[in-house]
């Protein structure tokens, strides 16, 4: 169950003061990961105190009330956050990609209202993916018309931070199979919440099913999707871009953990010739190469925020497409060197680094679960097909 709300949200006011706010929470976050994740100790409190820290609402824009930060800044809070947890990092991912859909779609009536609600201390969950379907984009959750609204049938998977959420945004189709979000209400009738998430990976992020039986909800909760992808909008950039920030996080923290325990835990090969792990050059050498691979990822990171940033301003056929392709270069990185980071974590610190009072294990493992989201591979093809024949990529949430 979520945590009563006792303490007022704070109103974050600039990107500096976002900043500074990720920084504290995540010094906090990072001490318990470890047994967070070992447990599958689903984290509450902490989402408590990560919500009420006034950082779920960043997004929304100053004309709302919000700090309105910019993507840049955003991403650099989530990475942030992922570094410490990497599951608390990609809990508020929906969260923020639902206000954006709002931002891209949504009625000013419909803004105010929502925006209110996450000023107040709401979070936003998910109900997007499906199991069983086709392909990946298929969806079968139905909307039909009622005397009093409308009703909901249908049953997601992968519903990340739905079980701590207070309105549940689920991707819906009428009648003529055209797509809208609907922000449900976590006490909707006929709403059931399953903590079924079985991952090796992410293990804390409730990323289990949800399902809709007649689940009634009013029309002023109805936001139009499909039509985010019909023009250019920065929807499915700004999707990617959090997803590149998870990744990049994670592979900052492997790398901290790395150097902490080759430093203070790691016994030197015999034929090294050397008293300390860390003074082993071949050691040094590989240090020095996930360095160089990890600037690169964090540098990429903030470039694909500021293409991003600029296309929210003035979304065209252009700066849409170049902030995708900007994000995808983004997200080729960040998947390779946290996946990599997580491997030499563990090859680097030798067999103790195994064990599982030091949870390093985590950083791997999550990693590979988090960057299965959508195929780098064919973020490859797109980038290539942009650059050798000026060809635009696709309008969707996965570039």
């Amino acid at each position: 169950m979520n945590a009563p709300l006792t303490t007022p949200v704070a109103l974050i006011r600039s990107d500096a003061e976002a900043l500074e706010v990720a920084e504290k929470l995540a010094t906090s976050f990072v001490r318990d990961a470890a047994e967070r994740d070992r447990e599958r100790r689903l984290p509450h409190a902490e989402l408590e105190q990560f919500s009420r820290s006034g950082l779920w609402g960043i997004s929304v824009p100053q004309e709302f009330g919000g700090a309105g930060v910019t993507s840049v800044t955003l991403a650099r809070v989530i990475a942030r956050i992922a570094q410490a947890d990497s599951s608390l990092g990609q809990i508020p991912q929906n969260h923020f990609y639902a206000l954006e859909v709002l931002r891209v779609n949504g009625s000013p009536e419909q803004q105010r209202r929502l925006y209110g609600e996450v000023l107040a201390g709401k979070r936003f969950g998910n109900a997007l993916a499906e199991l069983g379907t086709r392909t990946a984009l298929d969806r079968t959750t139905r909307l039909t018309r009622s005397d009093s609204g409308y009703r909901i049938d249908g049953r997601k998977f992968y519903c990340t931070g739905a079980l701590f959420a207070q309105r549940i945004p689920t991707h819906v189709l009428d009648e003529h199979g055209v797509g809208f979000l609907a922000f449900v209400p976590r006490e909707a009738e006929g709403l059931e919440l399953i903590d079924d998430w079985s991952g090796f990976g992410q293990r804390t992020t409730g990323s289990g099913s949800v399902v809709f039986t007649g689940v009634p909800l009013a029309e002023e909760d109805l936001v139009p999707f499909q039509s985010a992808f019909e023009r250019p909008t920065t929807v499915g950039p700004f999707a990617q871009l959090l997803h590149a920030a998870i990744d990049t996080g994670i592979a900052r923290g492997a790398y901290e953990d790395l150097l902490q325990f080759v430093r203070h835990k790691a016994r030197p090969w015999i034929d090294a010739g050397v008293e300390r792990a860390a003074e082993d050059p071949l050691t040094q050498q590989e240090i020095g190469k996930l360095r160089v691979r990890l600037a690169a990822s964090e540098k990429l990171l903030q470039r694909a925020g500021e293409f991003v940033d600029r296309a929210q301003a003035e979304p065209d056929e252009a700066s849409v497409a170049a902030a995708s392709i900007a994000v995808a270069e983004a997200r080729v990185i960040s998947t390779e060197t946290s996946l990599l980071l997580g491997s030499k974590l563990l090859e680097l610190s030798g067999s103790r680094a195994t064990l599982a009072e030091y949870g390093l294990d985590r950083h791997w493992r999550n990693a590979r679960t988090h960057t299965l989201h959508d195929p780098v591979r064919w973020k490859y093809h797109a980038v290539g097909d942009y650059y050798l024949n000026d060809r635009l990529p696709p309008r969707r949430g996965t570039i």
